[in-house]
């Protein structure tokens, strides 16, 4: 089966490395950033273009969500399939008269760290069985974790990725811009997340919860407040102050705000 990928990105890159790895043949990597797409193909050994877009059987596209419906829509093979990879975008974002599916790996992605590919959970949907079976087991050879999922499923997959890394990784950049403005090392913390992060492999989040909020330790949380000279620290430390005394003390919340 002859496959393109569509895009040039940390997405598009990881995906064209994974398929490699598992060796699965990819024909082609397309996208209009020919310095990233000849960098890419430099690393793994896989054509790329940029003018005219290559016949495929496959076309998987890996770009911003803002641009998926306007790259699908330059597809005109009526034969050939074609999946995002988004968790955001439903299916019928796509725009042509082909086989629409979507191939949503629920990982974040950087070109400099490496990553185990079989522990990557990926979530398909299509349009019909027979695609959804196909890609199915062409995910099945990159990841021992693979699931049907539709859009609404993943909207809320995404959503509760968004809460699970983008914001957690905001907070580790917000403590270390405390830590370092006062001239303290952010490694200093690193035992502290690792352990922090370790517990939810064994044991629910919920249940291991520590920190003056879920204590209900007012005055540190103030104390700790009037550190905070700037205001966006000042409304992220309230607002996950606030989230923690609803999840284990709702009828405190009222008290915590005085």
């Amino acid at each position: 089966m002859k496959i393109c990928i569509i895009g040039s990105g940390n997405v598009a890159y990881h995906l064209a490395k994974a398929f490699k790895t598992s060796g699965i043949n990819v024909d082609r990597i397309y996208g209009r950033n020919e310095a990233a797409l000849r960098e890419i193909s430099a690393s793994l050994d896989i054509p790329f273009a940029t003018g005219s877009l290559p016949e495929a059987e496959l076309y998987i596209i890996s770009v911003k969500d803002d641009a998926i419906a306007e790259v699908s829509s330059f597809i005109q093979d009526k034969k050939c399939l074609v999946a995002h990879t988004s968790g955001s975008v439903p299916m019928q974002s796509l725009r042509g008269g082909y086989r629409k599916a979507v191939f949503y790996p629920l990982q974040t992605f950087s070109k400099e760290k490496k990553l185990s590919y079989r522990d990557i959970p990926f979530f398909v949907e299509a349009e019909n069985e027979k695609d959804e079976k196909l890609l199915i087991k062409l995910a099945g050879q990159i990841s021992d974790k693979v699931s049907l999922a539709d859009s609404v499923q993943r909207r809320y997959i995404h959503l509760a990725a968004v809460f699970a890394c983008n914001f957690v990784n905001h907070l580790f950049a917000r403590a270390k811009e405390i830590a370092e403005n006062h001239g303290i090392a952010f490694d200093n913390f690193l035992p502290l997340i690792t352990e922090t992060v370790g517990k939810i492999y064994t044991m629910d989040p919920k249940e291991v919860q520590t920190g003056p909020a879920i204590r209900g330790d007012f005055s540190v949380i103030a104390a700790h407040r009037l550190l905070l000279e700037e205001q966006m620290p000042q409304k992220i430390f309230d607002v996950m102050n606030e989230s923690i005394i609803e999840m284990y003390h709702p009828r405190k919340r009222e008290k915590s705000r005085n």
